[in-house]
């Protein structure tokens, strides 16, 4: 089994792809709904446990977890990347990672671009991939990400640390809900209770410390997203997975606003299949990592 990325945190975390994820077949700008969603209304089917199952049994493969030793010994350096250790470390190295899998495998949920556009009935966000935490013998973390491809679970990145399950045990014990992400802006929330309460910097940035109504949070997503929705000029141009020679600077600098995550060049991996997969940001993006909360 290769797995098809292999990445460090910083670059895995700020873009969905450009905003791939929103580029879904929606209508262009489609105008947002005036009234709020009901409160168990936005929340996304759960993923059945039978494919967290499935998804958990792709990662403990002795072919990932050789990929894990490989990951740890390189402390997430990508393979394209040249490491200041020889063939020979690098592979005692690996040997001595040991990584075990921690906890349970979770779903990994992501804004969606129904929600974006104001589409009637379409949830805040839907599951994307998922993740399972792995620990290296050194204490070093790592998130291992699977989708679901042509009937069959495979993994399709390793990123260093351990947001995902992180967040969602956060969730969990603050009284439970949808955790989700708005990778665009780093931001980790919660749906509960028909709230969107923040779980990092990022999403307290966004929404406040005490979070918003669903349908105030619509229209702030609406705000940032609706013009890049397909068949906007943003879309027409390119500009939602491609590569923007005017934005290229500010892969260099860290995508911290909105602005600057919207139009990296991103080398984008789409991986469709019953997940809803959308794009996972590839290697090579200096994207500055994201304040724990």
């Amino acid at each position: 089994m290769t797995i098809t990325q292999f990445s460090h945190r910083a670059a895995v975390l700020a873009v969905l792809a450009a905003t791939a994820g929103l580029a879904l077949a929606l209508p262009a700008q489609a105008a947002p709904q005036s009234a709020p969603w009901a409160a168990g209304e936005a929340a996304p089917a759960a993923v059945a446990a039978g494919d967290l199952a499935a998804a958990r049994s792709a990662v403990q493969s002795p072919a990932v977890l050789g990929q894990l030793g490989d990951f740890f010994a390189r402390r997430g350096v990508p393979p394209t990347q040249p490491l200041q250790l020889g063939a020979a470390a690098e592979a005692k190295a690996a040997a001595q990672a040991d990584p075990t899998l921690v906890g349970a495998t979770v779903p990994v949920y992501t804004l969606d671009p129904g929600f974006v556009a104001g589409t009637k009935g379409s949830p805040v966000a839907r599951a994307d991939f998922t993740a399972t935490e792995a620990v290296a013998a050194d204490g070093q973390k790592a998130s291992v990400w699977a989708v679901q491809q042509n009937g069959s679970w495979r993994v399709v990145n390793i990123a260093s640390g351990s947001d995902e399950t992180d967040y969602a045990a956060r969730g969990a014990a603050g009284g439970g809900g949808t955790v989700f992400r708005e990778p665009q802006v780093n931001a980790w929330y919660v749906l509960r209770a028909g709230r969107v309460l923040p779980l990092d910097t990022e999403a307290r940035e966004s929404v406040g410390a005490n979070g918003t109504s669903l349908a105030a949070y619509q229209q702030l997503v609406h705000r940032r997203y609706g013009d890049k929705l397909p068949g906007s000029a943003y879309d027409k141009a390119g500009l939602g997975g491609g590569f923007s020679p005017t934005t290229a600077s500010v892969a260099q600098q860290g995508a911290g606003a909105v602005g600057g995550a919207l139009g990296l060049p991103v080398p984008a991996l789409t991986a469709a299949g019953a997940l809803g997969v959308t794009a996972l940001a590839g290697a090579g993006l200096a994207v500055r990592r994201r304040a724990r909360g």
